[in-house]
């Protein structure tokens, strides 16, 4: 195998990242003193921490990353299954640092003390909304006689009870199966006309908001929840030093370059751009035919699904940047690219090179898994897009519920889009957290569709 690298790395993520039982840690020097080592704990969320196309990304874990480096103190992370587990950690010595955002309040306070950077979260009504066009609900006192869509026994689904209460009754609550819709389906089925409002997080709908055009997030149906992160009480200094460094302009200018990288629109270009590619002029690409070409045999691909990927990933584009870090035509990320060789991204050729040698090792690396060769493309594309770890986690879960590991279509794709829940995502059988199961989905779809659409109008 070219890239040993990828089973090693894989190795070393799931022992550095997967979610961890409560025990004892050595204490710090003093009961209040800074610590040797920052031993940071959070939560897999889509904002906090995952893991994508094999890196570790989340506006909660880089920043935790910049503040041990201010610190100059090695980081470990632990990553818990909920917040009462987080918080246990942090009482018994496991961490010392949650890096997640924790609710300011009474009920908190005697297990953590808020420390760095202070924001708010409340629970606002999705609904579509054509651009331009003003929302059909710009009060929650309009909802009585309206539906609105929650997880069953959600705080969602709690505040909305009493929201109804409060105006006199009248809201028609409908309640969905949180074993089988993730927070984020919400979004898309909204936005999708397949339900006419949803109840969630602020920061849940702006984030996931941004892959759509047609969804509004304005009306709020709570008040603001102030939320930070935490030490353990009594441990004023680190939480001192947590707060000097959140207040230091460069931390600040950081946190919200990082707001801006996880929240911005350009997410919206794989749905708005999709389906446009031209073959009337006998090509897949005008630029780059030649290069798929001359690499796809390499790897005994058809030149055409390589070529449907590359669109997929950057629209032809060899200059184009994703908001994780993804790079050139094949959108490689910086330490994929690294073991690979490869010295410019926004080259197509070494672009498309490097892509190559990773799609042959991951082919290696299903091969005794998906005997099927054709088959086994499907999960090599979803492999490239989340990382082979969150493939694996959706074919466990796949045999857990008796559906077949080996195959894609209405198998494993289902078990991908279960990712985004955290009923599934925290299962004892998945080892690599949350995914935006939803985006694996339509890329393995958009790409054989678009295949399949070549392979009719192009000749091999």
């Amino acid at each position: 195998m070219k890239k040993l690298i990828l089973a090693a790395a894989a190795a070393v993520l799931f022992a550095c990242t997967r979610p961890a039982p409560v025990a004892t840690a050595a204490a710090d020097p003093a009961p209040d003193s800074m610590p040797d080592t920052l031993r940071v704990g959070t939560l897999y969320s889509p904002t906090s921490f995952f893991i994508y196309r094999g890196d570790s990304l989340g506006i909660d874990y880089d920043l935790a990353r910049q503040l041990a480096d201010s610190l100059r103190l090695p980081m470990t992370l632990r990553v818990a299954r909920s917040l009462p587990q987080l918080l246990a950690m942090l009482d018994s010595g496991v961490i010392n640092l949650v890096a997640y955002p924790v609710p300011i309040t009474a009920e908190y306070s005697a297990e953590a003390l808020p420390c760095g950077f202070v924001s708010t979260d409340c629970q606002v009504l999705v609904q579509q909304t054509p651009m331009g066009s003003e929302p059909e609900i710009t009060d929650a006192a309009q909802l009585p006689g309206r539906e609105v869509y929650v997880l069953a026994g959600s705080s969602y689904d709690h505040r909305l009870q009493n929201l109804d209460s409060e105006l006199g009754g009248g809201i028609e609550i409908r309640r969905l199966d949180p074993d089988s819709v993730a927070p984020e389906d919400l979004i898309d089925m909204v936005a999708d006309g397949r339900i006419s409002r949803a109840a969630l997080s602020a920061d849940l709908a702006r984030l996931h908001g941004s892959y759509h055009t047609n969804v509004n997030t304005s009306v709020a149906l709570s008040l603001d929840q102030r939320l930070a992160w935490a030490v353990a009480p009594g441990n004023t200094v680190l939480a001192n030093a947590v707060d000097s460094w959140a207040a230091e302009a460069q931390p600040a200018e950081a946190r919200a370059d990082l707001l801006k990288r996880y929240y911005q629109l350009d997410k919206l270009d794989g749905r708005l751009t999709y389906g446009k590619i031209d073959f009337s002029d006998g090509t897949m690409s005008p630029a780059y035919d030649p290069i798929f070409r001359r690499w796809a045999k390499t790897i005994n691909w058809d030149w055409r699904l390589l070529a449907a990927q590359a669109y997929t990933e950057s629209r032809f584009n060899p200059r184009a940047r994703s908001f994780a870090g993804a790079r050139g035509l094949m959108q490689i990320m910086p330490r994929t690219g690294r073991s690979y060789g490869l010295r410019n991204a926004n080259n197509p050729e070494q672009s498309v090179k490097a892509a190559v040698s990773y799609l042959d090792d991951l082919n290696r690396m299903f091969a005794s898994k998906v005997p099927d060769p054709e088959e086994r493309k499907k999960f090599i594309l979803a492999s490239y897009n989340a990382g082979q770890g969150h493939i694996f986690d959706a074919m466990r879960l796949a045999e857990k519920y008796g559906l077949d590991p080996t195959k894609w279509d209405d198998n494993v794709e289902k078990t991908v889009l279960m990712l985004a829940n955290p009923r599934h995502y925290n299962d004892n059988v998945v080892k690599y957290g949350y995914l935006r199961g939803r985006e694996t989905f339509d890329y393995v779809d958009r790409i054989m569709t678009l295949y399949n659409l070549g392979k009719t109008a192009i000749p091999a």
